[in-house]
């Protein structure tokens, strides 16, 4: 066990910080998305201009370097639309630092790797804990060449990082990447433009408590009535007061409206973001703001009743009901979901299995115990080497996506969600649940038997069974005992210590109090009696 890593204790998982409803901008006119188009390209090439200077300042931009970039905004916008730009711009360089920092730890990681198999004799088998060599001259020979490439992009990585220098593509490295792969996408050049176009346009402001309706520059009213305050050099456009131009378009948001509602008549902070779905040709609105963190339920209130734990696979998610007690009641449960065709039909997927277990989970009162799982670090090509398929398999696990909308669909509910360290729980559940739960009825998969060492190790009971003692009065008569200890162990040739008081209701007061006393029991080399004579060794009579 000296091997194994420590496990880290179960918590309660914090609920969502923020709320985000979209709904859809209906019977624009022609006029209406001209001006959309043409206010959202105007901003997306100041958002442009003004990354790009950000990315130039690198590490030495401060608070005065930001304010000069607002004020060079400003005189071709507004100060609200500025704001909105300079900040959408400095969330959009911090993630492409955190990406790079990623990308250097994902490097040294296939560095390391590739430098420790290297050092092997070539056929070298490995262990449960460590690679072993490549298998062919020509495969070292070909890693070998693959360790200086990782190594130089390392060293340009680092030094990208330690200048401050981004790479950041507005509108997406991939639909970029896609310009010259038009057959393969199945695009053509204008539709590609359509798209390339709608990515890159800004049209998104941060709300403002205290203004209006919580927004001075996207303007949503509570009866629906979006209007829009126009950049300075396009106020020509306008069609109402004070440089506004309003749609002709009524949003109704049916999720979470009377929330949105209540803010927007109390003139609450509400940020609002409008794009354009080419595909399908539609507009839409999208509403966001912030609310108080959800004060979670302690840990020992969660497992109050018993939970749900669950194991999250490739094509479904495992689930089983224990009791407080870390016993599994019922049958287990599957969820599943497919994660093929677009990514809007895989998001639903997901969001329909979630539904299903947050149902059951709702019916009876219980929390749900999910894995703390995150394979950033776990997908790369050196970790795993020829094993393609289990990388698809793990790149293809929605994780991320699955736990945020766990965790946001389950606050809604009301239902607590209890992570607990993922090490071994696929394993030990296997070897200590499969079997046992399974009949000639019911076939316990693998995925079942984790999804109990899940819930056990949220309720903080071990994953290991509990032990039956042996079925005769003999501990040989049917076999050595499930649980022994090795040879070796300090003291298990010791007595067992002893529990005061009775062990059965038939048995007295006291009953077995010298249970742990050599001497008062007839064992070779132990007096049975201690009176001060001894019995003579010679025979009595010849």
């Amino acid at each position: 066990m000296g091997g194994l890593r420590e496990v880290a204790a179960p918590f309660v998982a914090l609920g969502p910080s923020g709320v985000a409803v979209r709904a859809r901008l209906k019977h624009l006119t022609a006029e209406d998305e001209e001006v959309l188009r043409r206010v959202g390209n105007h901003l997306g090439t100041l958002a442009g201009r003004d990354l790009r200077a950000r990315c130039a300042a690198g590490l030495e931009h401060d608070t005065d370097a930001w304010a000069q970039r607002k004020r060079a905004l400003t005189e071709e916008c507004s100060s609200r639309w500025a704001g909105s730009v300079t900040k959408a711009t400095h969330d959009q360089w911090a993630l492409a630092r955190r990406a790079q920092s990623a990308h250097i730890e994902s490097l040294e990681a296939g560095v390391r790797t590739i430098a420790h198999r290297l050092s092997l004799p070539v056929g070298e088998p490995g262990t449960k804990r460590a690679p072993g060599g490549y298998r062919s001259r020509q495969e070292w020979f070909a890693k070998s060449r693959r360790l200086h490439v990782l190594a130089d992009r390392l060293q340009a990585e680092r030094a990208d990082r330690e200048a401050g220098r981004v790479r950041v593509v507005r509108g997406g490295k991939r639909l970029l990447n896609t310009r010259h792969h038009f057959e393969e996408a199945g695009l053509g050049e204008e539709s590609w433009r359509r798209r390339w176009e709608a990515e890159r346009r800004f049209l998104q402001e941060d709300g403002e408590s205290g203004k209006r309706f919580g927004n001075e520059t996207i303007r949503v009213t509570p009866d629906g009535e979006v209007s829009i305050k126009l950049p300075a050099p396009l106020a020509r456009l306008a069609n109402a007061p004070h440089g506004r131009y309003v749609l002709a378009s009524r949003v109704v948001f049916h999720h979470r409206g009377e929330e949105w509602a209540d803010r927007v008549t109390t003139s609450r902070a509400v940020a609002y973001r409008i794009h354009e779905d080419v595909d399908r040709g539609r507009w839409y609105l999208t509403a966001s703001w912030q609310i108080p963190p959800v004060m979670t339920v302690p840990l020992a209130q969660a497992r109050a009743g018993g939970l749900v734990g669950v194991d999250t696979n490739a094509d479904h998610l495992a689930a089983w009901r224990l009791d407080v007690h870390g016993n599994p009641v019922g049958r287990p449960h599957r969820f599943d979901y497919g994660l093929s065709g677009t990514a809007q039909h895989r998001d639903a997927q997901v969001r329909h299995a979630l539904i299903r277990l947050l149902h059951f989970a709702k019916r009876h009162h219980l929390a749900i115990a999910v894995e703390d799982l995150d394979f950033s670090a776990e997908k790369t090509r050196e970790k795993h080497g020829r094993r393609t398929r289990f990388r698809k398999l793990i790149s293809g696990m929605p994780v991320t996506k699955l736990r945020a909308r766990l965790i946001s669909m389950a606050a809604e509910l009301g239902i607590p969600v209890v992570a607990v360290d993922p090490a071994y729980t696929s394993k030990w559940g296997a070897q200590h649940w499969r079997k046992t739960l399974t009949s000639k009825k019911t076939k316990t998969t693998r995925h079942d038997a984790a999804a109990v060492a899940i819930g056990r190790r949220a309720l903080g009971h071990p994953i290991r069974r509990r032990t039956a003692p042996p079925r005769t009065h003999r501990s040989d008569g049917c076999g050595h005992r499930t649980v022994q200890a090795r040879p070796g162990t300090p003291g298990r040739e010791g007595t067992r210590p002893r529990i005061p008081g009775p062990r059965t209701r038939s048995a007295r007061a006291g009953y077995g109090a010298k249970a742990g006393d050599q001497c008062a029991q007839h064992r070779s080399g132990h007096a049975a009696e201690h009176e001060s004579w001894h019995q003579d060794s010679l025979p009595l009579r010849l």
